[in-house]
Order: structure tokens, then C-alpha cells, then sequence
């Protein structure tokens, strides 16, 4: 009897690369490969990489030269964003085998022959303007929730982003298809499915359709929850709120990027959008459903940002109707049209503003928080520690209460009682 293969994946970065790094492990799966930890001995390592900060891909070097040293003789294939834009660099890392870009990463099996290691390393990357193909793909590690790719690539110039040079053009499959593939996500037993791509409300433009015809056509489908993950504030119309709001399965949550508070910073990054626009936009959601949550991405120390127009930034964003900020830290990307612009902003001052953003973050949270307590909402528990089982209600306020293994993977109905240490809503079940 053959011994089976071992496999290890190694996921950085956005939740899309988490999908498809999921369907790729199923697919060595099937090929008779036993995933393992990451952490544990393997045949072969594959990581997913993501090349939005320079961070990211400097954990993609630390996580090869781990591997490298954990099982010195084991395949190493780097696939992904950092993959496609930067090859020559990769290789060069001790221990790389295999370079797959965005078309070739999905046929991994072809290049990989019998895993011995490779004398010279191999690249295997076309032109991003030659990436048309688009592959669905769903995770499925989580017993709770799923993420469905439903759109890959990017048709904006946002002046700070590798994104479109990394993944290429907006794509998608046919929303029959993409019904379909969500069919088996729900087979696996998931009760949440969150909607995942580079720009998803720009869903269509490869087969003639529209997102709000998308998101119709899963409404049918028979899943509890579905969420609808980071979508451009130009691209989420009012007739997808309405939809969304009377909707049996999408729940009350949005995470809308904004990246600056600043219209001139704003300008600069080549967005579709101002902040009145933007404004316009959290207000009508916030007047659909006053307690529907709302994320917000947003960038310090772009260049050019000024004391004065950070704070532009921070006094639109305290004013501004939202539940959380996820805050990022400009970093300089090789060929984008932002490292033209000036005047570049000292590290220090990118961390002391990205710290006061936080604290707002942390402040924003409570709040929202606290407008919910002692509300009744359902929750799909689906973390567990020793003592605590953790999960989210459908306006995404994380939830604990004293571990019960029957609980995982329920959608139970609580009341929100108060908020602990952590920050999190403690609930008590509301009895039948």
C-alpha cells in the first residue's frame, strides 16, 4: 500500500486567496495527498501569496525560509500575487522550486512531476494581459462559513494598487455557474457563505450580466446567511440595499472602501468617488437599517497627506456613521503611479496616525456595540476555545458565551447582554 503524500498550504493575505487556496487543496486531495499543518513535516509546501504591502511579502519569505529549514528536501511552490509580479525575486529565495502565476497556479499538478527538488528553479508566469481564464472556488476548512470567489481581477487605476498587474482584468463565470459552485459550498454543510473577490460589484463584465442579478439568484438558494464582502462604494446602488435589505438570506453588513477622508488625497489615488458621495452612501444605509454594520477601509501616509489633510480624514471618519475601521499603512508599490508622488511620509508619522485611527476603530466598535445591547439577534457560533465558544450575529457583532460543543455550527437566537475585557458581547440564549 502507498504511503500518501503529505501537503501543506500557507495562506497570506485576502479572503479570495483563502478560497482558492482551499480548492486547490482539495484538488491534491482527491489525488490521493494528505493535507497537514503547515507547521508539521511535508512533501510539499504551497503558499499563497499576496503582494499588497511590502509586509506581505516579506512574510512570504520568512514563511519559505521556515519551511526550508523545518524539512530541507521538500518541494517548495510559491504561487499567487507576489508570484506573478515578482518571480525573478522569489526564485532566488534557497529552498524554491516552483513560481506559478496568476494562470498557471491553478495547474499546479502539471509542473509538480514527482517532487524532487529542483536544480534550477522554475518560473512558469504568462503577461497578466494574457490571464482571461477565471476558476471558481470556494473554501470549505471552516465548518461554519464559506467563501465563494465570484469575480477575480481589476479594471481600476487606483494609483497605490498592484492588484490589476497581479491579477489582471475583471472576470467572472456565469452566474449559473457561479449558482452551481455556491450549491456545493452549501453541500459541505457551511450555514454562512461571504461573497469574495478583487472588485465584486464589477461582477458581469465578462458574460453580460450585473451583481444585483448575482446576488438575486443566490437569495434562492438554501443557505441561512450570506454576506457580501468588501464592495466599491461606487458599485453598491441603491437597488442592491433595498434587495439586501428585504432580503431571506444577505444580512445587514457592508464593508465599503474609503481610503481617504480627504478629496484631494482622494484625487490623487485615482478613486471613483468623493467624500459627499461617500457620505450620501453610509447615510442611506444607515436610514434603511440603522443597525446594519458597517466596515471601512482607509490608508495612512499616502503621499502628499499633510497634517492638515489627515486630519480631513479623521474628523469625517469620527463623524461618520460606521461600526469599525480596518486601517492600512501606505506602502510603496514597485510600478504603481503613486511612488511618483510626493511628498513621501516619514514612517513615524504613518505609525502615529495609523495608532489614532485604531483607537478610533476601537471607539467606533463600542459604540455600535452598545447600541445593541440587550437586542435579541441570531448567531452562528463557530469558534471554540477551552472555555468560550465565539460567534457573530448577522450585523457582524462578535459574541461569546461558556463553550458548548452542541453549539457549533448553530444559528441560535441570544440576547446581548454586556461587553467584556475582550471586547466581545457576552449573550445568554433566549429561550423557546
Amino acid at each position: 500500500m502507498n504511503k500518501l503524500k503529505k501537503v501543506a498550504f500557507h495562506t497570506l493575505g485576502c479572503k479570495l486567496n483563502f478560497s482558492e487556496t482551499s480548492t486547490i487543496s482539495r484538488l491534491f486531495e482527491e489525488n490521493n495527498f494528505k493535507r497537514v499543518e503547515f507547521n508539521e513535516i511535508a512533501d510539499i509546501y504551497i503558499i499563497n501569496t499576496c503582494s499588497v504591502t511590502a509586509q506581505a511579502e516579506s512574510k512570504c519569505r520568512n514563511a519559505i525560509n521556515k519551511v526550508h529549514r523545518l524539512s530541507p528536501n521538500a518541494f517548495i511552490a510559491v504561487i499567487g500575487c507576489y508570484a506573478q509580479l515578482k518571480p525573478e525575486e522569489i526564485v532566488k529565495i534557497e529552498g524554491v522550486d516552483i513560481v506559478l502565476g496568476a494562470n498557471e497556479k491553478f495547474n499546479l499538478f502539471s509542473y509538480i512531476n514527482n517532487l524532487e527538488k529542483k536544480i534550477v528553479p522554475e518560473i512558469h508566469s504568462c503577461e497578466i494581459d494574457e490571464v482571461s481564464s477565471f476558476l471558481s472556488a470556494f473554501s470549505s476548512n471552516d465548518r461554519t462559513r464559506s467563501f465563494l470567489k465570484v469575480q477575480d481581477g481589476c479594471d481600476y487605476e487606483c494609483s497605490y494598487c498592484t492588484i490589476p498587474k497581479a491579477r489582471g482584468k475583471s472576470r467572472n463565470e456565469s452566474i449559473e455557474k457561479t449558482i452551481n459552485i455556491a450549491k456545493k459550498a452549501v453541500l459541505s454543510g457551511v450555514k454562512e457563505i461571504i461573497l469574495a473577490g478583487v472588485n465584486i460589484g464589477d461582477f458581469g463584465k465578462s458574460t453580460n450580466e450585473k451583481f444585483i442579478d448575482l446576488i438575486r439568484e443566490l437569495d434562492k438558494i438554501n443557505i441561512t446567511r450570506i454576506r457580501i464582502s468588501s464592495i466599491e462604494p461606487n458599485l453598491l446602488t441603491d437597488e442592491i440595499l433595498e434587495f439586501c435589505n428585504n432580503s431571506k438570506a444577505f444580512l445587514p453588513h457592508f464593508h465599503i472602501p474609503l481610503q481617504s477622508g480627504s478629496n484631494s488625497i482622494l484625487k490623487l489615488m485615482k478613486r471613483r468617488y468623493n467624500t459627499n458621495f461617500y457620505k450620501e452612501k453610509i447615510d442611506l444605509i444607515k436610514y434603511i437599517n440603522r443597525q446594519t454594520a458597517i466596515g471601512v477601509d482607509v490608508i495612512v501616509g499616502f503621499p502628499g497627506e499633510t497634517d492638515e489633510l489627515f486630519e480631513e480624514t479623521y474628523n469625517f471618519l469620527n463623524d461618520l456613521n460606521i461600526s469599525y475601521l480596518h486601517v492600512f499603512s501606505y506602502s510603496e508599490r514597485s510600478g504603481t503611479k503613486s511612488v511618483e508622488i510626493k511628498p513621501k511620509i516619514q514612517a513615524k508619522k504613518i505609525q502615529e496616525r495609523s495608532k489614532k485611527l485604531h483607537i478610533l476603530s476601537d471607539k467606533k466598535k463600542r459604540y455600535f456595540y452598545e447600541q445593541n445591547l440587550n437586542k435579541i439577534y441570531n448567531v452562528l457560533f463557530e469558534e471554540s476555545s477551552t472555555s468560550k465558544i465565539y460567534g457573530f450575529t448577522e450585523n457582524y457583532i462578535k459574541v461569546e458565551m461558556d463553550f458548548d460543543e452542541k453549539l457549533i455550527n448553530k444559528i441560535v437566537q441570544v440576547r446581548l447582554k454586556n461587553i467584556n475585557e475582550s471586547g466581545n458581547v457576552v449573550v445568554e440564549i433566549v429561550k423557546d
